[in-house]
């Protein structure tokens, strides 16, 4: 063994740096705060190329974290409340695809204290509510009982294709639309979220809309993921956020309208407050309501800087 910082592991056949760092380290993004055994990162080429019995090097200490348990999202909603929230979903968006998607991201719905995590189911779901709505004013049930409707984009004006961008390069005769409870969109984002998952979307962008585990993962990651300058969604809800000095005087502060700021601030914040934020906001009301907690501050976004 000779790691000089963290844990060893050895690679077994079969072994990802994500499924490792989802299994050890609680969380399969981490995977790049893995090292060599000298200390260097893992590039994206050694990822390609892991050989058996190769030694890596984990960050932390050499007991694994512990399992959230019968915590977590599971533990706050259950299928009859899942069903009572989206009455109208499509058939792909299941409750136990979506807690199976959740195990691959153990702190979600599982950080601060009990509020906070009700706080962010309600904002996650809110916002994927928005994301895939089907209602309207005089909709049966009411606007709010529409979420979850949509498995991909209503017809589409554009391929979604950046030519420009050879990191993640548009595959033949592909499109990259939206699909998916967070609307994925653009061949970037599907090719930097199925690296992430270790996934080819860029080739299988279908897989966002046929299958509902994978569907969910893509909305959770884009959830979990800090996107440097913007912080990550769940640390805005989970109090694992302080804004810089810049970003207060922008006035960038938690709580949910900072969500609506990170998935689509360009188009919906830093204006009067439009029909889509009060989508989400009429959403991520019925859904804190739903789970007996309060919405919180700042719910709204007319008064913070986009990014």
């Amino acid at each position: 063994m000779s790691c000089t910082v963290g844990r060893s592991y050895i690679i077994k056949s079969g072994d990802e740096l994500y499924k490792i760092a989802e299994q050890q380290l609680g969380d399969g993004n981490r995977w790049r705060e893995i090292q060599k055994p000298d200390g260097s990162p893992m590039t994206d080429n050694d990822a390609s190329n892991l050989q058996v019995g190769q030694e890596i090097c984990l960050p932390g200490s050499t007991t694994p974290p512990p399992s959230p348990g019968g915590n977590g999202f599971a533990g706050l909603i259950s299928s009859q409340t899942y069903e009572a929230m989206f009455p109208n979903r499509n058939a792909l968006y299941t409750y136990d695809s979506l807690v199976n998607a959740t195990k691959h991201y153990p702190q979600f719905c599982n950080s601060g204290s009990d509020e906070q995590r009700k706080q962010e189911a309600a904002a996650f779901l809110a916002n994927i509510a928005h994301e895939t709505t089907g209602g309207w004013d005089a909709a049966p049930g009411g606007r709010f009982a529409w979420g979850l409707h949509f498995i991909e984009e209503q017809n589409p004006t554009s391929q979604y294709c950046d030519p420009s961008n050879t990191t993640y390069p548009c595959a033949p005769g592909r499109s990259y639309y939206g699909r998916g409870p967070i609307q994925l969109s653009w061949n970037y984002n599907y090719g930097q979220v199925g690296q992430a998952l270790g996934l080819d979307l860029l080739n299988n962008p279908d897989l966002v809309k046929t299958d509902g585990e994978i569907a969910f993962r893509t909305a959770l990651w884009f959830w979990m993921t800090p996107q440097p300058p913007k912080p990550s969604c769940h640390e805005v809800m989970t109090g694992g956020w302080t804004p810089s000095a810049d970003d207060a005087s922008k006035g960038r502060v938690p709580g949910f309208g900072m969500t609506i700021n990170i998935i689509n601030g360009g188009l919906e914040c830093s204006i009067p407050t439009n029909d889509k934020v009060r989508d989400r906001v009429g959403f991520y009301e019925r859904f804190t309501q739903m789970l007996g907690v309060s919405q919180g501050d700042n719910i709204y976004c007319d008064r913070m800087a986009h990014y």
